[in-house]
């Protein structure tokens, strides 16, 4: 049988080289890194490595993203300069894709604008749960045969499995309920879903529905994004009135902007867990596998 991998190699940059070389040992492929020197006035040098096989992984997870994306372009360009015939973009966390109407006169669709930009430029991209709501398929967004939209819901539900008997879970609004009531229904959980308020980036309230009991309960508050952690401080406030035994809280992507993570702390909870979506403290969950079986797909 002829391994549809071979001719492959996985390029990581270093911020993300360890995630890099996790991804080709599970592939059981070579691992390279592209090395990126930044001038004074902020434009870039970046070299692939030389005599590239045919098939090229990229992995370059894409918080922030306005430097990333550019230096994705060279690197995708530069791979094919070197040998790559089909260059594979793997990025755990998929940037400018809240952003998918123009919800005021004259701005920018950016979902579809980054979208179109990805697709112009790989052959394939491979996410984790990307922010789609008002589309079905992460395809509307990145126009590619290939454009896999993974879900961290089977390592979440798993690695809750080994933390608590019978936690409860909490999503803080109805964009979480996707996230929140695939990991319960994957585990036989019991779940419920708050309504947000939100008076602007940083003024949120949640109410929580009252149907089950949060007292004396293991709660975990499940979303798949925090940014400036409002809404995750605003769904323990409404948690912690209610007096459970323990509180914690499970995020996809960590991107804790500014001082989100340390606002957070400041409450009285339990634990804050991550995947490693996106390279941070909180991380728990690995995605290497899911990953993994996403490229298979592509091939």
């Amino acid at each position: 049988m002829i391994d549809p991998l071979k001719n492959c190699t996985v390029l990581g940059f270093a911020e993300n080289m360890e995630q890099a070389q996790a991804l080709a040992a599970e592939l059981r492929l070579s691992c390279g890194e592209i090395s990126l020197h930044r001038f004074p006035d902020g434009e870039h040098r970046l070299a692939v490595p030389e005599s590239l096989p045919e098939n090229v992984i990229i992995f370059l997870s894409l918080d922030h993203p306005n430097e990333k994306l550019i230096e994705l372009l060279l690197a995708a360009a530069a791979a094919r300069d070197n040998g790559a015939i089909r260059v594979l973009l793997v990025t755990p966390y998929l940037c400018y894709m809240r952003q998918d109407i123009a919800f005021h006169p004259g701005e920018a669709v950016s979902q579809q604008i980054i979208g179109k930009l990805l697709a112009d430029h790989f052959d394939a991209v491979v996410t984790v749960d990307p922010h789609l709501h008002r589309i079905e398929r992460l395809q509307q967004a990145v126009p590619l045969q290939h454009a896999v939209a993974l879900t961290a819901a089977d390592p979440m539900a798993e690695f809750l499995a080994e933390q608590f008997e019978r936690p409860l879970l909490i999503g803080p609004d109805s964009e979480s309920r996707q996230w929140v009531e695939t990991i319960a229904s994957d585990r036989g959980l019991d779940f419920t879903v708050g309504s947000k308020e939100r008076f602007g980036d940083r003024d949120v309230r949640i109410h929580l529905p009252q149907e089950i009991p949060l007292a004396g309960r293991d709660v975990v508050i499940v979303d798949d994004i925090a940014s400036t952690g409002r809404t995750i401080i605003a769904a323990v406030e409404a948690v912690l009135a209610e007096n459970p035994h323990t509180l914690s809280v499970l995020v996809a992507h960590a991107l804790f902007a500014g001082d989100a993570e340390t606002r957070i702390r400041r409450l009285p909870i339990d634990h804050i867990w991550s995947t490693d979506s996106i390279k941070h403290p909180t991380n728990a969950i690995a995605l290497t596998p899911l990953l993994a079986e996403g490229v298979r797909r592509c091939f």
